[in-house]
């Protein structure tokens, strides 16, 4: 077997969570790596420079950060070991000194969509379901008194939006079915009065932005009357939409400069992230800065709008910090995360479409090794399932590693994935291992026919989402002899998965999956558990023992009914992470192993 050090050659040298944030003089900027190991706060002088990092506890994950007005703490929530229980915490900008705001082990708190203070700089927005683990609250705590006030408890899956310019209202936003459905209103911090603004029994996308500088409206993407999601203004007292973009893409995120004047947001082009950009002044759209070819995310703006900034990665170029100058459309990477393994020898994945038995297509990336000999392929499916793969170094390098020893990758957005349009969506919504696999099954048809590929050689991987479609594929469809599949904490049994889910999220999951009290035999019907006694793969399980979202019963399960039947599987346990692995240790030994395993049964004996 090829040794551990191989893959880390692909790993970035340093991996970031999804979260931005801009000192108020615009001089410093704040992110979240594993630079120590573990994901901590990092503050980095815009002008370049190393970073200094604040937070420092390696059995705490940090999350999301902000700035406080004064430009003198950061909020940051983290959770322990995988645990998902986010606790909340000032800290220093300069000494690194953390103040704990929450004090609930066992409850999980979650910072507002928009920044979490309010514009003085008093009070942040946050939400938690520390009153009944059903419902999820949203509250306001005043920094100098500590008093913590529940100004929404109107039952559900309830989160704090974005604070009005004069900080007297709030956004809120009821997550009433994942990212399909979603209730839009503006309560009152004076009265407590809440106004909804979007329509009743209008069953949408609604995503809250900033408002508008003179509190008239609030920023919105949304999917409503249409199959993708676009850019408009909601009105803060009707509730009506005034469309700003619409293009035939999801627009994915917004952005609005302090000052109110410049808008930025970013357009999804069958993976690709295109920006756009207006003057809210004149109304003018405003010569665009070409970005990489790739996927960028956390869009943020300086005060005037002149500075551009996200985390962008390419296929092969790990996410790093793209700082982008309005004025003269330059760009110049902040940080410089990238792997020790020469990305000259990286091969550009090829946007493919394959068709389905319905008439519909399925949009895949293939990376393909440099070679004329028939080679094997590993199928990578996503996770969410409203996810979607796109052009950017995905699982942190783990295809260009396959591809250096001889394996294609092919990486297919199912049906379920997001980017393609609500209806593509929405598909898989009480039909977990139904019309998605179908799409797999016609992705692996697809491959079988290609003179390139050895059909004896196909596997399969996937986590979450994704690692239970594998163990579907699996168990559901053995006639495709599967040479090796790698299931990363996938649900095994639907019922079960179902019932084990937090209680403010059972509403969300009976929508996306099945009621387990009046589904279950739908459910059981399609769990790969049901049909284990079909499967014949080489399989790996990896799991974490403290995932709250797939419980580590899930894999129990499974490999359980293997091992009955006498059946090898290898199962690897980690007793410190949960379903999101938090430690760089973990996360390169889990990828290193999968990778090795799939290499190990994908390619011929060398002779």
């Amino acid at each position: 077997m090829r040794s551990m050090a191989e893959y880390r050659d692909f790993e970035p040298t340093v991996r970031f969570r999804p979260a931005l944030a801009l000192s108020p003089d615009g001089t410093r900027l704040a992110y979240i790596d594993d630079a120590q190991g573990q994901f901590h706060v990092a503050v980095q002088s815009l002008d370049g420079g190393p970073p200094r990092h604040l937070t420092r506890d390696l059995g705490e994950s940090a999350w999301h950060v902000a700035w406080h007005p004064d430009g003198r703490s950061l909020f940051y929530n983290a959770d322990t070991d995988g645990n998902e229980h986010h606790q909340l915490y000032l800290v220093d900008a300069d000494t690194g000194d953390t103040t704990a705001l929450t004090h609930s082990p066992d409850v999980t708190f979650r910072p507002a969509f928009g920044a979490p203070f309010s514009p003085d700089g008093r009070l942040l927005a946050y939400a938690g379901a520390d009153r009944t683990p059903t419902d999820q609250d949203v509250l306001v705590r005043d920094l100098p008194t500590g008093e913590v006030r529940r100004v929404y408890a109107g039952g559900g899956r309830v989160y704090a939006g974005h604070w009005s310019p004069d900080g007297t209202r709030l956004t809120v936003i009821d997550l009433r079915g994942a990212t399909t459905d979603q209730v839009i209103s503006v309560l009152s911090l004076n009265d407590g009065h809440l106004t909804r603004l979007t329509p009743a029994g209008d069953t949408a996308a609604y995503l809250p932005g900033p408002w508008l500088p003179d509190g008239s409206g609030v920023l919105v993407l949304t999917s409503a009357g249409s199959d993708a999601t676009g850019l408009a203004v909601l009105d803060a007292t009707t509730g009506a939409l005034t469309w700003l973009d619409t293009p035939p893409w999801d627009v994915e995120d917004v952005a609005l400069s302090g000052d109110g004047h410049i808008l930025a947001w970013l357009v999804n082009a069958d993976g690709a992230s295109h920006l756009r950009l207006r003057d809210l002044t004149t109304g003018s759209d405003l010569p665009t800065p070409t970005l990489p070819d790739g996927a960028a995310q956390k869009l943020t703006l300086s005060t005037d709008g002149s500075t551009i900034i996200m985390l962008m990665a390419t296929p092969t170029r790990p996410t790093n910090v793209l700082v982008v100058d309005r004025h003269t459309g330059t760009t110049r990477w902040l940080t410089d995360a990238r792997p020790a393994a020469d990305p000259a020898t990286f091969v550009e994945p090829e946007a493919i479409y394959i068709p389905a038995p319905d008439g519909h297509t399925v949009p895949a990336f293939l990376y393909r090794p440099r070679t004329t000999e028939p080679v094997g392929v590993v199928v990578a499916v996503h996770g969410g399932p409203p996810v979607q793969e796109r052009p950017d170094y995905s699982n942190d390098g783990l295809f260009q590693f396959l591809v250096s020893h001889g394996v294609a990758v092919l990486a297919p957005n199912i049906r379920g994935s997001l980017g393609y349009g609500l209806a593509w969506q929405t598909a898989v919504h009480r039909d977990w291992g139904g019309v998605d696999l179908d799409d797999l099954d016609a992705v692996v048809d697809h491959l079988k026919q290609q003179p390139w590929v050895d059909p004896d050689r196909i596997g399969l991987v996937g986590r979450s989402y994704g690692g239970f479609v594998v163990l579907s594929a699996v168990s559901r469809l053995p006639e495709h002899r599967w040479a090796a599949a790698v299931a990363w904490c996938g649900p095994a049994n639907l019922l079960t998965f179902s019932r084990a889910q937090p209680p403010s999220w059972r509403t969300q999951v009976a929508i996306l999956v099945g009621d387990p009290d009046t589904d279950a035999e739908f459910l059981l019907a399609r769990s790969p558990t049901t049909h284990a006694d079909r499967i014949t793969a080489p399989l790996f399980i990896i799991q974490g023992a403290n995932d709250m979202r797939v419980p580590r019963e899930e894999s129990d399960q499974i490999v359980q009914r293997l091992r009955d039947r006498g059946v090898e599987v290898r199962y690897d346990i980690y007793p410190d992470e949960g379903h999101v692995f938090g430690k760089r240790t973990n996360q390169t030994r889990a990828r290193s192993d999968a990778a090795e395993f799939l290499i190990a049964h994908l390619t011929r004996p060398v002779s």
